[in-house]
């Protein structure tokens, strides 16, 4: 009897890394991976895992969208009193993993967290769309509720208290930025001779590139 997990291997066919064709700044590179993601028209192409841990150390990670990134690290909204929020706040390292299956790639960052002024979390809250504005304002991101039916009903209440008028964003949900110190892009090659390249910061201006096994 074959073991389904078996079944599921593959081959990575793709183009190799080397370090001849990476870009000086990690920055640069994640742009140009980015932007062929994009060109491909990737569904959720900015779909990535944010990995936190708690006071003593216990993990937890959960897909967020990635909304802006720059010099100063990568963008994300979420609620402050979720656990992910929780979290940061008692340990503010973090890890951010891409994985797009269509290029064998994927991109690992890690780094410090920092709220965003919370000016920026009322731009980006304003353009969201009403709905999403809404479900934001339903309950604190992860706490208890009874049912789904208390979620929709919340719903109905919020539209008809925000009728008319613009709907106010929770003080809570915050905007976060991960400022990076270490970069790994990871390209899938067969027989498992996966290319892992590495960025590691060395101060304002200068990374590090070394190459890890696979």
């Amino acid at each position: 009897m074959s073991n389904s997990l078996d079944d599921l291997r593959r081959e990575y066919m793709s183009e190799g890394l080397i370090e001849s064709d990476l870009c000086v700044n990690p920055l640069d590179q994640f742009k140009k991976w980015f932007s062929e993601v994009i060109d491909l028209k990737i569904d959720l192409a900015n779909a990535m895992v944010l990995a936190t841990a708690d006071s003593d150390g216990k993990p937890s990670a959960r897909y967020v969208l990635l909304k802006d990134y720059n010099e100063s690290g990568y963008v994300f909204y979420t609620n402050s009193l979720s656990r992910k929020g929780t979290e940061l706040k008692e340990r503010s390292t973090a890890a951010l993993l891409f994985y797009w299956k269509e290029l064998n790639r994927q991109i690992r960052i890690e780094g410090n967290v920092r709220v965003l002024d919370s000016e920026m979390a009322d731009i980006y809250f304003k353009s969201r769309p009403r709905g999403s504005q809404i479900s934001t304002c339903v309950a604190d991101q992860g706490v208890v509720i009874p049912n789904k039916e208390f979620m929709q009903q919340r719903v109905e209440d919020l539209n008809v208290e925000f009728e008319g008028i613009e709907v106010q964003k929770p003080k809570a949900w915050l905007g976060y930025q991960l400022e990076p110190q270490l970069y790994e892009f990871w390209q899938g090659q067969e027989n498992r001779l996966h290319d892992r390249l590495i960025y590691q910061k060395q101060d304002a201006n200068k990374w590090e590139i070394y190459r890890l096994a696979p």
